[in-house]
């Protein structure tokens, strides 16, 4: 499976107005982004590659100039570049997953290794063409419609650095793993939910953990039935001890379908919920996945040692 990603070029793009389209994106996205990098003083944005994730090429409705041309106009809402080694991940929800694992390779590559590496996403799914394309599918959750999801929009950002940095409250991600579904949400085929499966045992066994092990589930379901039986599958193909309870959050119910930005948002809810106290346990089993197939699951840790 491929990352996506395409290389950043220089330019100059100015902010359209008023907030909409581009410059609605780049204002839900610079905020996040200037949180994480209040957590850095003294720290040059041009020291921290960005790796910016967006919505799928092929996505309906997606606005045109996703490309260079927003990444600059975000540079410029900051009012700082970013390292050279930022990098723009066409990758939808399973893309903030694509760009955990570049920053895993720009945190321990032999040859000049990143300190810190911010991981970011927005999204919306409130646009015109997105909501008529989805409409006329019957995904959108109507009154006549209870098969079907909320549309919303998102911007979120993470600070990626190794273990013991420094930064406080964290999450530790121990293992990734990717994989393709061939029966799709759209597709006739029967479900059976292998893609997944295979995913979620690919980031145990990269973490050296077992389904049993894992506290509760935190997953980009979003109100359609294709994404609960397949989360409810994946389980019966995986989980090999029995579990009194195993919750399964999915924060799309409370701010919608918010596609690329969506992995941000649930490790956000993940750091939270420690902070706060009301998490079943410190671990947890993400998992996403995009309309085409991709398929991907983290194994994540809360621990308030940074």
């Amino acid at each position: 499976m491929g990352d996506g990603g395409e290389w950043l070029l220089g330019c100059e793009v100015p902010l359209e107005q008023p907030w909409r389209g581009q410059t609605k994106l780049v204002k839900m996205l610079a905020g996040p982004l200037r949180e994480c990098l209040d957590l850095l003083p003294g720290v040059p944005p041009r020291e921290i590659p960005l790796l910016l994730n967006l919505a799928e090429r092929d996505r309906p409705g997606r606005l045109d100039g996703l490309s260079n041309a927003f990444y600059h106009a975000l540079i410029q809402e900051i009012g700082s570049h970013f390292h050279r080694d930022s990098q723009l991940i066409a990758g939808g929800r399973v893309g903030g997953a694509l760009a955990l694992k570049r920053a895993r390779e720009l945190l321990y590559r032999t040859a000049g290794p990143h300190d810190h590496v911010l991981v970011a996403g927005v999204d919306s799914l409130l646009t015109g063409p997105t909501l008529n394309a989805y409409l006329a599918r019957g995904r959108l959750l109507t009154a006549e419609n209870s098969n079907g999801f909320v549309p919303g929009e998102a911007g979120g950002a993470l600070l990626i650095s190794r273990p013991g940095a420094g930064q406080g409250d964290a999450l530790l991600c121990g293992g990734l793993g990717f994989a393709t579904e061939t029966a799709t949400v759209e597709s006739e085929e029967p479900l059976r939910a292998e893609g997944l499966a295979e995913a979620i045992k690919a980031a145990l066994a990269a973490a050296r953990r077992d389904m049993a092990d894992m506290d509760f589930r935190l997953t980009d379901v979003s109100g359609e039935q294709y994404g609960f039986k397949e989360a409810a599958l994946a389980l019966t193909r995986v989980l090999r001890r029995r579990k009194e309870e195993f919750d399964i959050w999915h924060p799309a119910d409370c701010i919608g379908e918010v596609g690329a930005a969506a992995l941000p948002c649930m490790l956000g809810v993940a750091l939270f919920s420690a902070r706060k106290s009301y998490a079943p346990g410190p671990n947890i089993l993400c998992h996403l996945g995009n309309d085409d197939g991709q398929r991907t699951a983290l194994v994540v840790q809360q621990s308030g040692n940074g």
